[in-house]
């Protein structure tokens, strides 16, 4: 089965999240003998990298009517991507942009969509594809029975594994037409290291007392090479920008080492952060929920131990890790 990978690109450069989706397509693809093809919106640094993680090709599309994000351009031209390549299957990182395109593409080649998923599709009877549900609390085992298959997969979900291919970056023309979106305003984050691309997270509670005191939070993060983030009732009070609300209804992250700081963790932040692969919680009160969905646990007060974290953070110099 051919392949073909929504190579997701902003500010000039390739997401982590399209390596992923790129590594994800070539697994699946070598064990059906297939090829990955991946499709690129704009010009950006790191296009010839996604050989390095299985692609066959990579076709770039050079249209100013994607110099704004326009899912259902984006669609449009998967779809033709697709029939270009004979492809079967359609895999996308289940991030923003992913969940803005896939279900656009599916209605229209009429395909059949799961979204989030986490494993590699098992064909010993059909096209299932296993997904998180409730929150990550359960798995889904959902048969895809369409012609057209697309996937988006949740980030840090699926091992990144290189499988170098000499791929050629290719001109490709989609007849796209016109779209109905009209992009009034774009703000970009004011971070170089976006949460949902962030292998690290510091983030802090209302136990912070104030946005006086993420200082040390912000530290820590620098010391870690990580990224910052907060819990709802501080993006919520204005003590930190809302894009770094993590939770239910925030943004939802998968890094690979949560630490969380004065945040008690009710259900709604847990439901965004619990497939983090090591959380580690510090919080003054031994009987914060936080704990039990820990893997390490500090009762302590924050401006007691995160000062010590992150000279021990210096002293082995973990931002370079």
């Amino acid at each position: 089965m051919n392949v073909i990978v929504y190579a997701n690109t902003n500010q000039n450069k390739v997401h982590k999240s399209a390596f992923e989706a790129t590594s994800y397509a070539s697994q699946f693809a070598s064990k059906h003998g297939g090829k990955v093809t991946a499709l690129a919106t704009a010009e950006a640094e790191g296009l010839e990298e996604l050989g390095k993680y299985g692609a066959d090709k990579v076709l770039q599309i050079n249209d100013s009517k994607l110099a704004d994000f326009k899912p259902e351009l984006i669609a449009k031209a998967l779809k033709a991507a697709a029939e270009a390549e004979q492809a079967e299957v359609v895999v996308l990182s289940h991030d923003l942009s992913g969940k803005s395109v896939a279900p656009i593409l599916a209605a229209l080649t009429k395909g059949g969509l799961v979204s989030g998923a986490v494993d590699l599709p098992n064909t010993d009877d059909g096209f299932v594809v296993k997904k998180a549900v409730f929150s990550g609390k359960a798995f889904a085992h959902t048969k895809i029975n369409a012609e057209m298959k697309i996937i988006s997969v949740m980030p840090n979900s699926i091992e990144k594994k290189e499988n170098s291919k000499e791929s050629n970056i290719e001109s490709f023309d989609a007849a796209l037409g016109d779209s109905r979106l009209n992009v009034v305003e774009q703000k970009m984050e004011s971070t170089d290291l976006p949460l949902t691309e962030a292998d690290k997270v510091v983030s802090a509670g209302r136990g912070l007392k104030g946005p006086e005191n993420w200082e040390i939070i912000e530290e820590l993060a620098k010391e870690l090479g990580a990224a910052t983030a907060c819990s709802r009732p501080v993006s919520d009070m204005d003590w930190r920008p809302h894009h770094e609300h993590v939770g239910q209804t925030g943004v939802a992250i998968r890094p690979n080492l949560y630490i969380a700081i004065g945040i008690s963790g009710a259900i709604q932040h847990l439901a965004g952060v619990n497939q983090s692969k090591v959380i580690v919680v510090i919080n003054t009160d031994p009987e914060a929920p936080f704990f039990k969905s820990a893997d390490y646990g500090i009762v302590g007060d924050a401006f007691d131990v995160v000062p010590k974290l992150i000279e021990a953070a210096k002293e082995m110099n973990l931002a370079s890790n």
